[in-house]
């Protein structure tokens, strides 16, 4: 099978490593790529969000299946393009994608389909964005309703702070705050049937203990050991099977990967975002866990073939992924650094690209995850830090907190 990866950050290096894994794999690519997929796939040149440019890159290296890794080159329809150029793609339509693309989109099919997640008011006018934080009050949760590359998201108790970044949005979501650890669950689906993958807990804000701006990830674990047992069977009946069927029920099924964040709340699970893709940093942990074969997998849900797929296989112990960020992230990244030390083993590469002269730069704002597997929590955690403590990035920054709590023992539901 010929496979072709589209994106660019550290969950296309995850994708590629895994699929570089599969035997049944035998060619990648990985269009555009960076300094650390250049290493394990052919990397030609592409623009992600040209349909057409994606679509006939896979027709010239006779891909079997494309797999879409960004959000934005998939509510720009380039799966669409994909497909009608009678190609297997893993990735939802752009109908379907509006699941992460609109907020505003997704409330409307989870009220459709029953499905619980935290009551919501769209907000277009500052009367409307004043009318929503009365009705719910502190702490106010704003949500830009389009795409924010994870950074769309204000939960403060400053209504001055939550009333400029509406303003700032245009039109946004205004909701309830659920309080409650979160979980991030990705199902893999073909329109019908729907595998679940292992649960994992992402760390939104830049900070240690939560504080400081939304960013798109600053790391993850996985599996989640103080999650009760039976959770994610429930979450796929109550969450993700009723919205496939839902989103096939209006003519515009899913096909693709469906990312389930959740609050686990007092009165149960609850949806906080819907996304239309691997999440990142979360695919860092989850694909070091697999022990299935990836292609099969993603090709059996392009070609809606999943439900004759095997059971998915695990292997026991625990990854976390510690990302490190530009000096200035997340609001103005310094880029054109030198790194020193990402060419290890676990470490998966974002924001970087190669020099002429042979030298690896930071090139975006989260660079690298230092990702490691161990037998426990906690030894995967002291790995991860180890080799995170082994990058050279001048005026870098990770948190010091990713999967402590868990580790500890301190996180119920």
């Amino acid at each position: 099978m010929r496979v072709l990866v589209v994106g660019s950050g550290a969950r296309e290096h995850a994708l590629c490593l895994a699929l570089a894994a599969d035997p049944k794999v035998t060619a990648l690519a990985c269009a555009p790529g960076n300094a650390g997929t250049a290493a394990i796939a052919e990397q030609p040149g592409v623009d992600p969000m040209s349909g057409a440019a994606v679509a006939d890159l896979a027709a010239r290296l006779r891909s079997d299946l494309v797999v879409i890794g960004p959000e934005a080159p998939l509510v720009a329809g380039v799966a669409d393009a994909v497909r009608a150029a009678d190609i297997s793609c893993f990735g939802p339509s752009a109908a379907a994608a509006r699941l992460e693309g609109s907020k505003a989109f997704a409330k409307e099919v989870m009220a459709s389909a029953g499905v619980p997640t935290a009551r919501a008011l769209v907000a277009s006018t500052a009367d409307e964005v004043a009318a929503a934080l009365d009705e719910f009050g502190p702490p106010y949760v704003v949500k830009n309703d389009g795409l924010a590359a994870g950074k769309g998201v204000v939960v403060t108790a400053d209504r001055v702070a939550a009333a400029v970044h509406a303003a700032a949005c245009g039109r946004v979501v205004i909701e309830e705050y659920l309080e409650g650890p979160e979980v991030s669950l990705f199902c893999v689906t073909d329109g019908t049937t729907v595998v679940p993958l292992i649960p994992a807990q992402d760390f939104k804000r830049i900070g240690d203990g939560d504080t400081g701006p939304n960013t798109g990830g600053m790391g993850a674990y996985a599996p989640l050991p103080w999650l009760p047992a039976g959770t994610v069977d429930e979450v796929v009946r109550i969450v993700a099977e009723p919205t496939v069927r839902a989103m096939r029920a209006r003519g515009t099924p899913f096909a693709g990967l469906l990312y389930l964040g959740l609050a686990l709340t007092a009165r149960g699970p609850r949806v906080v975002e819907f996304n239309a893709r691997f999440g990142d940093p979360e695919t860092q942990v989850v694909l070091a866990l697999l022990d299935s074969p990836l292609g099969g997998l993603l090709a059996a849900a392009a070609t809606g073939q999943l439900h004759r797929h095997p059971q998915l296989a695990w292997r026991s112990g625990a990854a976390v992924t510690v990302v490190v960020a530009a000096p200035g992230y997340p609001a103005s990244p310094t880029t054109g650094d030198v790194i020193i030390g990402a060419e290890q083993e676990g470490v998966l590469h974002a924001g970087t690209r190669r020099r002429e002269d042979g030298a690896i730069v930071s090139s975006g704002g989260r660079v690298l995850s230092a990702t490691a597997v161990g037998s426990t929590l906690a030894e995967a955690r002291a790995r991860a830090y180890a080799l995170a403590a082994t990058i050279k990035l001048p005026g870098s920054q990770h948190r010091s907190d990713i999967a402590l709590g868990a580790e500890r023992g301190e996180i119920s539901v």
